[in-house]
């Protein structure tokens, strides 16, 4: 009898082995069931068997192990993990959330989480803080994430690159660093490419260049730079204006074996262009065989960025010449320029083109880009108008469009009204109350303004963060904030901070310009990024910058010191 038994349960076994779909696996399941040879073990280490198959094989049901799993009074750690692992691959939520109550399940059961469990819930309790969620919420998922990460006896390069991954979507920059730091697996190209990438999309260039250095430092045959690599770093010189750092990366790709292709050529494209060098932009713009969508639209957001309208709309024919369909982000770039050049006519036919003859319906950013053009030129009713026809609620970026349009033409009613409802929309938003004592100041109800100031203090509304202005001295790039810099000689910027000082009043505050134009006393600058986005100061910078003619000036807007007046026309910012 005991040889009989050991026989079917080993034939079984077998038989579950070798099914190869739930047509196989059913008549199987019966005779687990049925027999009366097999003892409770037996059922339950060949129940576990037949989850493992339905959860990993590619013929396998989710929902048929579901219903035999709900059916196992004592479940086995293998079934457990067969589950977990099943339910924290899926993409659909409810199905992934599983995952976490079936861990909990297992802890109540009285099992010990092994090397299998933790990593699936691991992965999940890192996408449940990547994954929609706010506040609290967030956090907790982040440390219970790091409560298993904790429990885990064994750690290996998956599970420390998805504690850094989900961190970094998080932005929780600081625990990212903690684990990339402490890290006892050899880092692989994924552990860097994780850091970087998390860097450059949190806004953190600087650092995402001193980790590349880093990599390059430590590298061996697991960290060689590839596509995602670069195509990161070279993101990070656009957003920090480092044209030295952005040279040696295209010098870079061509000594390396890595293909400059579409994305990479994209990406260069833009960092040229953001960095000033519209003509090196177009070069490689040239240079690329297959032009996609998002190669086209790069370049004519270059031109855009820099108000060449005619440029613009040259390349945007010669997109459309080449069978290349436009999508929102190039119309967002052509009804940009349009707002930045005052040509309120082609603006019109852009916006109702991309319905009309593109089949794309406006979204939110282009109604903010069409009412910033209507009220740069003073249209103020026909800016109201769209605003009331839009098919959804108008944000914020729509409303401030408004704004500045009334800032410019001194059209104080309107304007009080939009910066009220501005904030009403975010009540801790300081932009808006400060715009709003702008406006009162302009239009000399300095009571009222003072009254403004006097709410924001009350609620302690104020700049979470100072803006960043960055230079980049012999490969070197330097960050500099309103609030100073270690590497700023106050004693040498002191005159000109003085001389700024008697143009300062209630309304304007000239802080984050003193401290940029201070920054032009280092005779080894070429590049200076300035992040401004209003016009007041540049007739302040004209003066003091072109007595510095080794230095160029980059202004993330539409503002061209190049000239003798200012290329946004004094209709923007």
């Amino acid at each position: 009898m005991e040889s009989k038994r050991v026989y079917l349960k080993n034939t079984l076994a077998r038989l579950l082995d070798n099914c190869r779909n739930m047509k196989e696996l059913k008549p199987i399941h019966a005779q687990i069931i049925a027999s009366p040879f097999l003892l409770t073990t037996d059922r339950y280490y060949l129940i576990s068997r037949l989850i493992f198959f339905c959860t990993v094989s590619n013929s396998g049901s989710l929902s048929y192990a579901d219903s035999v799993f709900r059916l196992i009074s004592n479940p086995s750690l293998f079934a457990y993990n067969a589950m977990i692992r099943a339910h924290a691959s899926k993409n659909s939520d409810p199905a992934s959330f599983q995952s976490l109550i079936l861990y909990k399940r297992l802890l109540l059961d009285g099992f010990t989480p092994d090397f299998i469990t933790l990593p699936f819930v691991l992965k999940e309790c890192v996408k449940r803080a990547n994954g929609g969620f706010s506040g609290q919420s967030i956090h907790s998922h982040v440390f219970k994430a790091i409560q298993v990460f904790d429990e885990m006896s064994h750690r290996d390069i998956v599970s420390w690159n998805s504690m850094i991954v989900g961190c970094l979507r998080n932005k929780q920059l600081d625990f990212a660093m903690d684990f990339f730091r402490k890290m006892t697996e050899t880092k692989n190209i994924i552990t860097w490419n994780s850091m970087i990438t998390g860097f450059v999309q949190c806004g953190k260039g600087k650092e995402a260049l001193d980790l590349f250095h880093e990599m390059q430092i430590s590298s061996d045959d697991k960290t060689i730079p590839d596509k995602i690599t670069m195509a990161n770093v070279i993101t990070a010189c656009a957003s920090l204006g480092a044209i030295d750092h952005g040279e040696w990366v295209h010098g870079f790709l061509k000594r390396s074996k890595i293909e400059c292709d579409t994305v990479i050529a994209t990406a260069l494209v833009d960092m040229y262009g953001k960095c000033g060098r519209v003509d090196k932009a177009f070069q490689v713009f040239k240079e690329i065989k297959r032009k996609d969508v998002l190669a086209w639209t790069s370049m004519i957001s270059i031109f855009a960025l820099h108000g060449n309208a005619k440029r613009v709309f040259e390349l945007f024919k010669d997109m459309e010449t080449a069978g290349v369909k436009p999508n929102h982000v190039t119309f967002t770039s052509l009804l940009s320029v349009c707002a930045h050049s005052g040509l309120v006519e082609k603006g019109r036919w852009v916006f109702n083109a991309m319905k009309s003859l593109y089949s794309l319906d406006p979204q939110a950013q282009h109604y903010a880009c069409f009412v910033d053009l209507l009220g740069r030129a003073g249209l103020f009713d026909e800016a109201e108008g769209l605003i009331r026809s839009m098919p959804m609620e108008p944000d914020v970026f729509v409303w401030g469009a408004l704004l500045g349009g009334c800032q410019i033409h001194r059209n104080f009613e309107l304007g009080e009204k939009v910066a009220k409802h501005l904030i009403s929309l975010q009540p801790l938003n300081h932009a808006f109350y400060v715009n709003l004592c702008d406006i009162y100041g302009k239009a000399g109800k300095f009571d009222d303004a003072k009254r403004v100031r006097a709410v924001m203090n009350t609620k302690g509304i104020s700049k979470e963060a100072p803006g960043l202005s960055m230079i980049e001295i012999d490969g070197v790039v330097h960050e500099f904030s309103v609030r100073g810099s270690a590497e700023v000689v106050l004693q040498e910027i002191k005159p000109l901070l003085d001389a700024l000082s008697c143009l300062n009043s209630f309304l304007i505050s000239f802080d984050a310009i003193a401290v940029e134009a201070a920054l032009l006393f280092s005779l080894k600058l070429r590049i200076m990024l300035l992040n401004l986005l209003r016009c007041y100061p540049m007739l302040v910078l004209y003066m003091v910058i072109f007595d510095r003619p080794n230095v160029r000036i980059l202004i993330r807007s539409v503002h061209d010191l190049s000239r003798d007046e200012c290329g946004c026309l004094q209709i923007g910012h």
